[in-house]
């Protein structure tokens, strides 16, 4: 099917399913704003939705699929279709943006969709892809996020970071020593970082940085996954920016962490 003919086919029921929503503020400056409150208000759910199957302006699709992303509503049926739709979309920022979208709101079987991602030629992709990845749980994606996980296989840090952050809610024999190898082995301190930090949800154990702790400690216990803690997806957070206390601008878009959709509240190894 086109991109066209695409376009034309979800119009309707996007448009019919957005002129029903309340708008709200984010900050998003509108083309051709004019005054102080226009630069503030942000576009209806009905300009968003056209923005976001724009055929012939990527920009356009990018901006519309992120701000669908980042609302309440963006979790409706004809949303989540949009953004599985713009996961392929030529361009990789509206690409990117359609797997925010699918982190925020899909559902575990849209795991292997976000997974397909880790391969594009884009690190900013990938790197949406992997933090996607974190907030859907679905334990066949496994293998996907071990694959790029050392660094001769990914290259862009910020890809195995956040890779290695998902990890951290499978207690699966599996992703122990990939992620014990990338504290003695990662170039990067921000992937150690987020390696050991896996490690001690998965295990309730923190032996810091130091791998050979680590391996002893696992090759001296039966069950490293008995004491394992909760794991909740980290979110977006920071203080108001000294313009966001002034009247009609919308505060920081702050989320709270949350456990993966799909997780059980169980805590336990899984198949």
């Amino acid at each position: 099917m086109s991109r066209t003919i695409r376009g034309r086919h979800l119009a309707a029921p996007l448009l019919a399913a957005a002129a029903l929503l309340p708008a709200c503020n984010t900050g998003d400056v509108k083309p051709g704003a004019e005054g102080l409150l226009s630069l503030v208000t942000e576009p209806s759910a009905v300009e968003s939705a056209t923005w976001a199957i724009d055929p012939y302006d990527a920009d356009q699709r990018y901006r519309g699929t992120l701000f669908l992303a980042s609302k309440p509503y963006g979790g409706d049926d004809v949303y989540i279709q949009l953004y599985l739709d713009n996961a392929k979309d030529e361009d990789s920022g509206v690409r990117a943006a359609a797997l925010r979208g699918l982190g925020n709101h899909g559902r575990p079987e849209h795991a292997e969709v976000v997974a397909a991602a880790l391969k594009d030629n884009d690190p900013i992709v990938r790197r949406e892809a992997g933090r996607a990845l974190q907030r859907l749980h679905y334990p066949k994606v496994v293998p996907d996020l071990l694959r790029v996980m050392p660094e001769k296989d990914e290259q862009d840090a910020d890809v195995r970071r956040e890779a290695a952050t998902a990890l951290g809610q499978y207690p699966d024999p599996r992703v122990l020593q990939p992620l014990i190898a990338a504290l003695g082995e990662d170039t990067s301190l921000a992937v150690q970082q987020a390696a050991r930090d896996s490690m001690r949800t998965l295990t309730g154990q923190d032996f810091g940085f130091d791998r050979r702790q680590w391996l002893d400690w696992l090759s001296s216990t039966k069950e490293p996954f008995a004491a394992r803690l909760a794991y909740m997806y980290p979110a977006f957070n920071r203080d108001k920016a000294w313009y966001e206390y002034l009247p009609f601008v919308p505060p920081p878009p702050n989320e709270a962490s949350a456990a993966p959709a799909g997780s059980s509240p169980a805590i336990g190894a899984e198949q």
